[in-house]
């Protein structure tokens, strides 16, 4: 007799789990983004239900926490054929739980949002996906530049705790290995922005961007081009309207929207000003 979903066990995933978690990405029409699934496994913590008849994962979802500041919660999926009955609120409910009264963030697709508003989530800002090959058009940012190197990493994580408003050097850390590019711009030098590439199926994900002004970020953005073939993908927070009036203009076509939406905080941490784009929208 099949256990009933509503009994059957949630555990902890690992990075053993990558496979199973790019094929539910897939069953759910999703792209397979093993890297990302990699580096959320390797930094996170992934929580999911087996399918009772071993076809993989009924449902899954990956935790990344920073401090007891707040926790990212990402990758919500349930396999189509375990659809709307019940597991993926089963599976929230549980991971806020262990939680606690640590606030939460996400990024929501208009499918989920109806759950996580039933859960508590409020909207607090919004974020615009856009792809496409970049084309430089019209007049090119002049700040000038260069590849990261191992000498920048205090300065860089500096930099990102206060942007970001909280501590995630075990995510940045792994930027050398994870991403394909990892590049800064420096004034009399002083880090003023950094900016990574990450491969992610066909494109290059530009993630995390954080700049002094819309100006620097640009020049990250139009650098990071320079070096890679492959269309770019990033998700711009919409309140940098002239970044995304720009990265349009050259080349890249909207393609979503999600809404960013919190648990136990107003709107989240640190300067949103010189926070351009997340490292993935998974991770907040």
């Amino acid at each position: 007799m099949q256990t009933p979903l509503s009994e059957l066990a949630i555990r902890h995933l690992t990075t053993d789990d990558l496979l199973a978690c790019a094929d539910l990405s897939e069953d759910r029409g999703w792209p397979r983004e093993e890297h990302k699934w990699g580096l959320l496994l390797a930094a996170g913590t992934g929580y999911g239900i087996d399918d009772p008849e071993g076809k993989g994962l009924v449902t899954a979802c990956v935790l990344t926490r920073y401090e007891t500041g707040l926790t990212a919660i990402g990758m919500v999926l349930v396999a189509e054929r375990h659809s709307r009955q019940g597991v993926g609120r089963r599976l929230m409910k549980q991971v806020l739980n262990e939680v606690g009264s640590t606030p939460v963030t996400l990024h929501a697709t208009p499918n989920g949002k109806p759950l996580y508003e039933e859960l508590g989530f409020a909207t607090t800002g919004r974020a615009e996906m856009v792809r496409g090959h970049f084309t430089a058009s019209g007049p090119q940012p002049q700040v000038a530049t260069r590849p990261a190197t191992a000498e920048d990493l205090p300065a860089l994580l500096r930099l990102d705790n206060e942007v970001f408003g909280l501590d995630r050097t075990h995510m940045i850390t792994r930027l050398p290995a994870f991403a394909d590019q990892l590049r800064v711009a420096e004034d009399d030098g002083v880090l003023t922005g950094y900016a990574a590439a990450w491969p992610n199926m066909a494109t290059q994900v530009v993630g995390p961007l954080i700049a002094r002004d819309t100006e620097t970020a640009k020049a990250l953005i139009a650098s990071l081009a320079e070096g890679t073939d492959r269309p770019l993908r990033t998700d711009i927070d919409v309140r940098h309207e002239e970044l995304l009036t720009w990265v349009k203009e050259c080349g890249l076509a909207p393609v979503a929207f999600h809404a960013v939406m919190t648990l136990g905080l107003p709107e989240l941490p640190g300067d949103w000003t010189r926070r351009f784009a997340p490292l993935t929208v998974a991770a907040g």
